[in-house]
């Protein structure tokens, strides 16, 4: 139902409608039958290639962060409009207060415990599957299987799995159920401005918008409010009305601070000893149809003991633009990535850039490769577009059999939560400045924990690694390649208190009764996971606590 009038006080107000809004919406609703709810969204149907939102953030590190309209995406569904759909959970390791996190570790393993009894609608929120395990040990016909011959699970674990979506376009999927519910009331086109507090109260009793098209403010009452943007725009919106923290007599110390993402890229291949044609180099299927794939992880003693963060580490392709791969497959696939009109389709600016790395070298030679190959190098990628772009469960990705049994191995680790990595206000108190760095622990946890595998495979004759760089080059190499502001998190975090944190552990903002952020920004430690799954999983939770 669309409505424009707001002469009604509404029982819960949802602010920005990107999974975690719709889902919030759509659970709370489910449980409160009557009760009345609205979901403010920014974005329209029709939204320009960039808004006002996105051209007032500052980036202050370009090389290691992307442009703000990478990140995120305006209207109804919001990243998930280019989401790849990888589902990921976060591991017991993230809930440790482990040293090196310098007591950025705000929440404690009872968290974790608590939300997986929200698993399962989560699960079937983001259509990844109807098993709800992560680790493939508890999925019967792949108990006993291993990424390859002679692996052996120890302190280097192959079974714990990245779930696949669809994937869901939540705007697409998601939009009729929400017209057609007579108690939700859907609002595009509007941007959340004030709040207003009743006197001499932690109460928010009322939210100002600013309509996107003509400028007018309109306001709308509700009970309950609950702030679900991403990361940047839940944190600017805090800031701008630190009005909320009155009761508190002073803004909690963590808003906008602690910002994190992921540092990742590839530094090295792996080289199995065993039959290549047992190696478990692609996508597992379940039962349901839906897709899987293993990555290397540690295991929480292991990490806790030595002090590390938490990394994934999963076999990928070499380089796309290295013509020296002579895989006339990839050459065809580098130039359709490249090639202006296509590869925007093909594929959002972020993604393409970690495929492309931006280069465009050796045309020629990859034209080489794809005659070399042909027809293989035109038939392969047909195949694989009809599966990744014209089924309704869709290929998550493209892995590419070696006959070598080599691949490329793709880290993707946590950050460490520092006070300098931030977001804050400009002085015309509404763009938005973020500042963000790596740093050499990030780093030095990443070349060590690569080690870790060589010396992991070695021991049990499986495999090794194989180094693209002179070991006093992997330092500078990772900090080069890092590239992330996709998976924001860190600058509202979980805490037990005002003096650690924003909200607490049923994601209530501090000096606050009745208001709620549902973000990845309430995530204290960013795990090895991007956070699309566990905070879907915060999002049920949430619904049935406000229930």
């Amino acid at each position: 139902m669309i409505q424009t009038s707001f002469d009604i006080q509404f029982d819960l107000c949802v602010i920005g409608a990107g999974p975690l809004g719709i889902i919030t919406a759509l659970e709370y609703s489910a449980l409160n039958k009557g009760k009345k709810v609205v979901l403010v969204e920014y974005g329209t149907r029709d939204n320009d290639a960039t808004n006002n939102l996105d051209d007032s953030i500052i980036i202050t590190n370009n090389i290691n962060h992307h442009p703000p309209h990478e990140c995120t995406n305006k209207g109804l569904g919001g990243t998930s409009a280019t989401w790849g759909g990888r589902c990921v959970n976060f591991d017991e390791v993230d809930f440790y207060d482990r040293a090196i996190l310098k007591g950025g570790c705000t929440w404690n393993i009872n968290f974790f415990e608590a939300a997986k009894q929200y698993y399962t609608k989560a699960i079937a929120y983001f259509e990844c599957g109807d098993n709800v395990s992560f680790n493939l040990q508890n999925i019967v016909p792949f108990k006993t299987t291993s990424i390859a011959e002679h692996f052996i699970n120890g302190d280097v674990t192959d079974s714990i799995v990245e779930r696949w979506s669809m994937p869901t376009r939540f705007g697409k999927r998601y939009r009729n159920e929400l017209l057609d519910n007579e108690d939700i009331t859907l609002l595009e086109g509007f941007e959340a401005r004030n709040f207003i507090k009743l006197v001499d109260s932690s109460t928010i009793s009322a939210l100002t918008l600013r309509n996107t098209v003509d400028g007018s403010i309109v306001t709308i009452s509700a009970k309950t409010f609950v702030i679900s943007t991403g990361t940047q725009e839940a944190t600017r919106l805090l800031l701008r009305n630190t009005i909320l923290f009155s009761s508190l007599n002073k803004i909690p110390h963590a808003l906008g601070k602690y910002y994190q993402g992921h540092i990742s890229g590839k530094i090295a291949s792996v080289k199995f000893y065993g039959n290549p044609k047992l190696t478990d180099f692609g996508f597992l299927r379940n039962a349901d149809g839906s897709y899987m794939r293993r990555r290397f992880q540690f295991s929480t003693k292991f990490l806790v003991e030595n002090n590390l963060l938490n990394t994934a580490i999963w076999l990928d392709n070499p380089l796309y633009h290295d013509s020296k791969h002579s895989s006339g497959v990839m050459s065809f696939m580098y130039i359709a990535m490249i090639t202006p009109i296509l590869g925007k389709k093909l594929a959002p600016p972020a993604i393409a850039q970690s495929i492309t790395k931006g280069k465009v070298e050796g045309i020629g030679k990859h034209l080489l490769n794809i005659l070399k190959d042909f027809p293989k190098s035109l038939f392969v990628p047909a195949v694989i577009f009809y599966k990744r772009y014209l089924l309704k469960r869709k290929l998550p990705g493209i892995f590419l059999f070696s006959p070598e049994n080599k691949y490329a191995l793709h880290f993707h680790a946590e950050q460490i939560p520092i006070e300098t990595n931030n977001m804050q206000l400009d002085t015309d108190g509404e763009t938005l400045v973020i500042n963000y760095q790596i740093t050499d622990s990030d780093i030095q946890s990443v070349i060590q924990l690569h080690e870790k595998l060589d010396n992991h495979l070695r021991a049990s004759n499986c495999g090794e690694l194989e180094y693209w760089y002179a070991k006093d080059e992997l330092a500078n190499a990772i900090r080069q390649m890092s590239k992330d502001g996709i998976h924001q998190s860190g600058t509202t975090r979980i805490a037990n208190s005002p003096e650690d944190g924003v909200v607490d552990t049923n994601l209530r903002l501090f000096g606050t009764d009745n208001i709620y952020i549902c973000s990845s920004s309430v995530l204290p430690t960013s795990s090895q996971a991007n956070p699309t799954f566990f905070t879907g999983v915060l999002a049920v939770k949430l619904a049935n606590h406000l229930s």
